[in-house]
């Protein structure tokens, strides 16, 4: 490999020489010989064999690059129970952009710095939806938990199956998070809708030399450089898992629907050209790529990643796609709004008031996103309605069932009830009953089941159970042959230290 090496670098100094010596010889003075044809075309030839030479020098590197790294791939202990998937994964990430190299010049010495140093999941990838959001240890308040609540607070089954979301601790130290969130979503783990990802302690360069630029200062160049590293770690990890990546934040709150909500935008686009899609107008909250895309915009912030902040980067990457350098800052922005796309309302608010730079204050708050729902109304059928359960002021039951508030109750005791007797018996094909909300996304029914009773005794005499509450719902379809029904019930089976709350009450009829 080495000979090779040598053999392909006196030919490229060969054809220097010789375009060296032809433009001596074929100057732009006066009173020089003109251009001969044989010269011409052995000239045109060279250039094409120059521009050939550095198309197979980078292909070469690339090859190497991809041997060194795995050669020099370990995955240690630790991670022995890691899926054989996810190891091949791993593998993968190191070899998405050769050019690594070229802008984190310490890596030539640690190449193992590009693989995640703890990764905790199953690997899943194939899905349609990516989201990514990177978190550090904050001084004052953490908010990842909430933030991680409030997306998975309603997505559906299928929801849950086409979506990955990532979590990239960006500390070498992990373990302070296990408690925050590991330890808090160990279902979502396990089904690989939640993977947790770290990076090595050699992927950071050394932060001591950086220059300081725009008034900012040393510890903020630190901080808006760290975070361009950040982001590019965490979109290549994310490169291969699926068709779209959406960038948030640890500190945002999801409006309930959002996932559909912005498969729905995308399908309805007539247009393909686009290059990103906002959810929200903060920041880099928000923002859609195409997964395809992501090596290139993570080599434009590794190219940059000392000069400006990653949101000035992201902005720069549609100046070089869309502007004319000869027409005026109108044209520009007419042309960047072509590339990037702007979905009303936002579907994503900021809600963290202590910044993850230290000392910084952080009120940004999106105008587009409203007030987010806390509960869900529906039209159910009359019923009258009864609890073992006290209500906590105007949340009654009763207003709840009419769709105007949700319930809210005092901890429940094992065979607390509610209970909907319905007059007339009806014929009733499914429910619906959530638990929890955004604001209050803890207080849910555990260990409860949903029962329900035909009008004929004879079909069931002390009713059927159904279905339970799973993450805060309950959902389900009712047979025909237990129609009508004269009541349904949920029932309480242990006791609780968390009060209850019923965001959405649904009888489908």
């Amino acid at each position: 490999m080495r000979f090779t090496h040598v053999k392909f670098g006196c030919f490229l100094a060969c054809v220097i020489l010789s375009l060296t010596w032809y433009n001596s010889y074929n100057g732009h003075g006066e009173g020089e010989p003109p251009h001969h044809p044989e010269i011409v075309h052995l000239y045109e030839r060279l250039l094409a064999v120059e521009t050939r030479g550095e198309l197979v020098s980078r292909e070469l590197t690339s090859v190497l690059v991809n041997l060194r790294n795995l050669t020099r791939l370990r995955i240690n202990n630790t991670s022995s129970n890691i899926p054989g998937l996810l190891k091949r994964n791993l593998s993968l990430f190191s070899s998405r952009l050769p050019n690594t190299y070229l802008y984190l010049p310490h890596l030539r010495d640690n190449p193992d710095g590009l693989i995640p140093h703890v990764v905790v999941g199953q690997g899943r990838t194939g899905v349609s939806l990516v989201l990514g959001i990177p978190t550090v240890k904050r001084q004052k308040q953490s908010y990842l938990v909430s933030t991680l609540n409030s997306l998975l607070f309603d997505l559906s089954p299928s929801e849950r199956n086409d979506t990955v979301i990532i979590v990239f601790v960006a500390e070498c130290h992990f373990f302070f998070q296990c408690s925050a969130f590991g330890c808090s979503f160990p279902k979502d783990v396990h089904s690989g809708l939640l993977e947790v990802v770290s990076p090595s302690h050699d992927f950071y360069p050394n932060f001591s030399r950086l220059r300081e630029t725009f008034g900012d200062s040393k510890e903020r160049v630190r901080w808006r450089t760290k975070q361009n590293l950040d982001y590019s770690f965490l979109m290549l990890y994310a490169q291969a898992k699926g068709t779209y990546y959406v960038q948030l934040e640890d500190d945002i709150v999801a409006k309930p629907g959002y996932s559909q909500a912005m498969k729905t935008y995308v399908r309805s686009l007539a247009s393909d050209d686009w290059m990103f899609l906002e959810f929200s107008q903060l920041g880099f909250i928000g923002k859609m790529f195409r997964t395809r895309d992501l090596p290139m915009i993570a080599e434009f912030f590794l190219m940059f990643h000392r000069d400006k902040p990653i949101d000035w980067l992201l902005d720069h990457i549609l100046w070089v796609k869309a502007c004319n350098p000869e027409k005026d800052v109108n044209d520009c922005n007419k042309q960047k709004g072509l590339l990037k796309l702007r979905y009303k309302p936002s579907l994503f608010q900021h809600v963290g008031l202590h910044s993850s730079l230290p000392g910084k204050l952080q009120k940004l708050k999106d105008k587009d996103f409203g007030k987010a729902p806390l509960f869900t109304a529906h039209s159910n059928p009359p019923a009258e309605l009864s609890s073992s359960l006290e209500h906590y002021q105007q949340h009654t039951l009763e207003r709840a069932y009419r769709g105007e508030d949700f319930f809210w109750g005092l901890a429940p005791v094992a065979g607390d009830f509610i209970r909907f007797n319905f007059p007339e018996p009806c014929k009733a094909t499914g429910y619906r009953f959530r638990s929890g909300n955004l604001e209050t996304n803890g207080d849910r029914f555990y260990n409860t089941t949903v029962e329900v009773l035909p009008s004929d005794v004879s079909v069931c005499v002390l009713g059927l159970t159904k279905g339970s509450f799973v993450d805060g719902l309950a959902e389900g379809e009712i047979h025909t042959h237990i129609q009508p029904i004269s009541a349904m019930r949920l029932l309480v089976h242990s006791n609780s230290d968390v009060w209850v709350l019923l965001s959405e009450i649904f009888i489908k009829v």
